[in-house]
């Protein structure tokens, strides 16, 4: 294949909904630039995009596929992203090393949850966006209404560049604003016929064309100028200034069509090759060190990887974008984030499951690399010149969506960890882990369909039976005053025995706590928990009464009590311990003897110092269509919810509470429901918190039930 320089590339991103007709596009594309000589469909299951057997089943996409296609002697790139917003790391990778982001969006449908999302990624990460308004052939499609849509969520300065003369069935025909003319399609496809605009379209073309030239003209100063003196600009200014004002995200041109039919998509392509910024105009993208790479094959070698994929007979691959440089078979470079050097084993151009060798990508360029040793999703290759430090990463969602889950058999156990670490590199929204406070594996995922993918991975490409269930909620126990208690462990049976006994005192630890007067205190140890809080452990003997070398294993036995509390089985914290008499055995006495003896003692202290259980709050901050606020509030109220505030974000509130993890079980999936996929919400860690008298009741009755069944 020709390798082409980095002003004859154009790198696009296909965003929308799903069944807004991402994929039926970019296949209209590819036949366009005649990379394909017959077109598929999604109903027949055989696009370039949707190639996978997960998607072919599903008929939408679930990973990005990365694909090409050639017009007027450039080359475009297209990364064809899912519709969902639960993959919404597909969606902000593309985004982030797109040029253009290209958003399609349902004629009938307009601005949709998924839109809105994408619209935020491509907002942080600065990318241009261009609207495609697709299926005007549907006899419910509104282009006035959802171009009013697009001004009302994202402003005036979406622009159209384009209108239909009318929608619905046997639409054909667009009066194009920046050619001014009207263009008729061919059912199916190809270059349109040029037209005059009819006489009845005319008033309303050119007071849509003087909007289109302002907006292109305040993306630079000189045509502003001239536009000022002239009152007009030419076709190839309205071009340049269009696409300063995309890169300065000034202007947001919209376009319309029919992908199924073909209409629209040559002159789409016209616009992304001859408008649209190639690599290098867009701003540099920068290392964490600061250095600017400006997609210039003056540059250093540079790339970055910004997706990972398991293909096969493939294995992984790796997905990458020249930032600087040639990038060529062979060729050592160094990831900064581990200091050594990966080779560069073979290159490839894709168009889906389709593979081509080349031998080297230039700046700008996207292309696929194979057999990487340490590559993850975020890292980059430098030569090794330049490789102080990689390019800013790509900052992923936290996640969401939490559940637990076990192999069926016990025998897959390991295979399942193993299988679930390896998603989570190819996928860096999805998280698991085994955790050792819960004894559970646990999933981290961005909602329910995410979760739906990853069953069905395990169930029809890894062959896993697997159960899902909810997780376990990580309660804190404590005191909340102090108790007294003694324990003496007696055991013979032959030979030596066993014989430790010992009295201690527990009381609340807080910042200014006091010590008993009762006895004093001759050793003081004060140990940060690992999950939180503190243990004040206190050596009070006097006289001797235990032996100082038995005092590390009453501890020990305390600490093993506070990693299996004595009310629920959670951590315990914020504990000061005396131990302050006791009696030993000149013969039988010994570690174990004591380390039980403390154990027990602690145990029966615990529970008559009045204890309580705490319960992780969380920071969450939801946001939601402003007419769905009630429902929201009420639902949050349901999960006992302490409201802290609200703010508003144009059409938007943000609902700001304090939510019990308890009670946030599949939130993600009810607020979808409640919301119909606008409302999103983030979750942050903020306290412990005293569960109410009935919760802990009920706690403590389920525990009781599950020692007995144990026994």
């Amino acid at each position: 294949m020709k390798i082409y320089q980095t002003d004859e590339i154009r790198n696009i991103a296909l965003i929308g909904a799903a069944k807004s007709g991402k994929t039926t596009l970019a296949e209209n594309m590819l036949f366009e630039g005649k990379v394909i000589n017959r077109k598929g469909t999604v109903d027949d299951k055989n696009t370039v995009s949707d190639y996978r057997q997960i998607e072919t089943e599903r008929q939408i996409s679930v990973n990005t596929s990365l694909l090409y296609t050639l017009h007027e002697g450039k080359k475009i790139n297209i990364l064809d992203a899912p519709g969902f917003s639960d993959y919404t790391g597909d969606i902000l990778a593309a985004v982030s090393v797109a040029d253009t982001a290209i958003f399609t969006v349902n004629g009938q449908n307009g601005v949709e949850a998924t839109t809105e999302n994408a619209w935020r990624q491509a907002e942080k990460a600065g990318t241009p966006v261009v609207f495609f308004i697709n299926q005007l052939d549907h006899h419910n499609a509104n282009f006035d209404e959802v171009v009013k849509a697009l001004k009302d969520y994202f402003g005036d300065k979406v622009t159209l560049t384009q209108y239909p003369v009318r929608t619905g069935e046997g639409f054909d025909s667009i009066i194009d604003l920046m050619l001014m003319k009207m263009l008729k399609f061919k059912q199916g496809g190809g270059a349109p016929e040029v037209l005059d605009i009819p006489a009845a379209e005319l008033d309303r073309a050119e007071k849509l064309h003087r909007t289109l030239v302002e907006n292109a003209a305040e993306g630079d100063e000189s045509l502003m100028e001239k536009y000022f003196e002239t009152d007009s600009l030419d076709l190839n200014e309205v071009r340049q200034g269009i696409q300063k004002g995309m890169v300065s995200r000034g202007v947001f041109p919209v376009f319309c069509g029919a992908s199924k039919h073909g209409v629209g998509v040559n002159r789409l392509m016209d616009f992304i090759v001859f408008t649209c910024p190639a690599p290098s105009c867009l701003p540099a993208r920068k290392t964490t060190s600061g250095k600017e790479f400006h997609c210039k094959t003056t540059e250093p070698a540079g790339l970055f990887i910004f997706k990972l994929a398991n293909e096969q007979h493939l294995g992984e691959v790796s997905m990458i974008k020249v930032y600087g440089g040639e990038i060529f078979e062979g060729q050592d470079l160094i990831n900064p984030r581990t200091g050594n050097k990966e080779r560069i084993s073979q290159l490839l151009i894709v168009n889906g499951k389709n593979r081509e060798k080349i031998e080297r990508v230039v700046a700008g360029d996207i292309a696929v690399t194979i057999k990487l040793k340490d590559a993850r999703a975020n890292d980059s290759l430098l030569d090794p010149k330049a490789a102080d430090a990689g390019f800013e990463p790509i900052v992923y969602p936290e996640p969401i969506f939490t559940t637990a889950v076990k192999a069926v058999s016990t025998t897959d156990d390991e295979k399942l960890g193993s299988i679930l670490q390896d998603m989570h590199k190819v996928d860096p929204t999805f998280h698991a882990g085994l955790s050792r406070e819960l004894r559970q594996l646990i999933i981290q995922c961005q909602g329910e369909y995410h979760l739906n993918t990853v069953k069905w991975y395990l169930d029809h490409v890894f062959k896993i039976d697997a159960e899902f269930y909810s997780p376990k909620i990580p309660y804190r126990e404590t005191i909340t005053k102090a108790a007294k208690a003694d324990y003496r462990h007696k055991k013979q049976s032959g030979g030596s025995g066993q014989f430790g006994e010992v009295h201690l005192m527990v009381q609340p630890y807080f910042e200014g706590y006091k010590d008993p007067t009762d006895f004093p205190v001759r050793g003081k140890e004060e140990h940060q928990l690992n999950w939180g809080g503190k243990l004040i452990f206190n050596n009070c003997i006097v006289g001797g009464s235990i032996d100082a070398r038995f005092m590390p294993a009453i501890l020990k036995g305390i600490m093993e009590r506070l990693e299996e509390g004595p009310l629920t089985g959670s951590y315990a914290r914020d504990i000061v311990v005396y131990v302050y008499d006791g009696k030993m055995h000149p013969v039988d006495s010994n570690e174990i003897s004591f380390k039980l003896a403390g154990r027990h003692a602690f145990s029966t202290a615990f529970k008559n110092a009045g204890p309580k259980i705490m319960e992780p709050i969380y920071d969450v901050a939801v946001r939601m269509p402003e007419d769905m606020m009630g429902s929201v509030m009420t639902d949050l109220q349901g999960r006992r919810a302490v409201i802290m505030g609200m703010d508003s974000d144009n059409k938007y509130q943000i609902i700001r509470a304090k939510v019990p993890l308890a009670e946030m079980d599949r939130y993600s999936t009810s607020l979808s429901a409640i919301t119909s996929g606008r409302g999103t919400f983030t979750i942050k860690f903020a306290e412990y918190a005293q569960v109410p008298g009935d919760v802990q009741t009920k706690l403590l009755k389920e525990y009781e039930e599950k020692l007995k069944e144990e026994d």
